[in-house]
């Protein structure tokens, strides 16, 4: 397995994250804890959720269930980067949501109760709330810090601008700040190219990635195109409208003999601002698979045709739209 340093600080993690959001709703308890097992076999260390997965309101289904893996002891915990998010709707009341000083800290608390922890690797915003002030943020995650609570903060969906304001405040108060941006970003979905990821180098933040097969259309959908979540309508609309790049991309897949997800993935690696795409196995099968991308170097050629296929914005902001 390979490791890299999370952003600018010294921490290591595997070069995949392991994403438990099929975790319940997808994967029975039993076939969780054999996913989270062989991901540690493999030299998986990064193991990423969120309050609001497993999606039973106010529950933290997924969290209960990495917690009870973590309560078989042999390790487990010691061995693994445990990240989770704070911002989802956790409940009826108006404060159970959102990034106030009071949803932070009581988020915080009740997830380390379902994980069974007393301290959460990386406490993740989920999204930015640009209606609450970053001092009062920012008190909060320190408060978390110094209660050993939390070790490093991290954003997810966050804009460039958001970063920037986020990291600025943050040395302001002398405090580490951010240390990772989990954005979606894949051969598919590629305008973070514009200003996140520029920021995230800029601020040295580690760059987490979710959707890397973009919801299954890399992963060698026209095989299998009415299979599980393809046949959902909005997938099937997304397929149809991407029908000819998708046929060029498989068919360049099957030219030099690798399968679609591992191309996809091995792309995303390939670039050195990226820390770890986040993969979200339902089978112990599939993590199998993606481990092979991990050792797969794409040649200058192939990643040229896969621009040519998957054109990006056209770099960074402003050059990509100015002169």
């Amino acid at each position: 397995m390979q490791h890299a340093s999370l952003g600018r600080t010294g921490l290591k993690v595997s070069r995949l994250c392991l994403g438990t959001m099929n975790f319940g709703p997808h994967a029975s308890q039993e076939e969780s804890h054999a996913i989270m097992d062989k991901a540690l076999e493999s030299g998986i260390n990064f193991f990423d959720t969120a309050n609001v997965y497993g999606w039973r309101r106010g529950e933290g289904w997924t969290e209960q269930i990495i917690g009870r893996w973590i309560a078989q002891g042999g390790g487990r915990r010691q061995k693994i980067i445990l990240a989770t998010k704070v911002y989802g709707d956790m409940g009826d009341w108006p404060n159970w949501r959102g990034l106030s000083a009071y949803h932070i800290k009581r988020a915080c608390e009740d997830s380390l109760k379902r994980l069974q922890t007393d301290c959460i690797d990386l406490y993740q915003m989920h999204h930015v709330a640009r209606e609450v002030p970053w001092d009062e943020i920012w008190q909060a995650m320190e408060q978390l810090v110094r209660q050993g609570k939390i070790i490093y903060v991290g954003s997810s969906n966050f804009a460039g601008w958001d970063i920037a304001t986020a990291c600025q405040t943050a040395a302001r108060r002398n405090f580490l700040g951010l240390v990772s941006e989990q954005s979606k970003y894949s051969l598919a979905c590629r305008t973070v190219e514009l200003e996140v990821l520029p920021a995230c180098r800029h601020y040295g933040l580690g760059v987490i990635l979710w959707s890397p097969l973009d919801g299954g259309i890399l992963g060698g959908v026209l095989r299998k195109v009415k299979e599980g979540r393809r046949a959902e309508r909005h997938i099937q609309d997304r397929i149809s409208r991407l029908m000819p790049q998708l046929k060029k991309y498989e068919a360049l897949c099957r030219q030099i003999g690798e399968a679609p997800a591992e191309v996809a993935l091995a792309w995303l690696l390939a670039n050195p601002v990226v820390t770890a795409p986040i993969i979200g196995p339902r089978t112990t099968d599939q993590l199998t698979g993606c481990l092979r991308a991990l050792d797969l170097k794409l040649k200058a050629d192939v990643m040229a045709k896969l621009d040519a296929i998957w054109p990006g914005p056209g770099g960074e902001a402003p050059k990509a739209y100015a002169w």
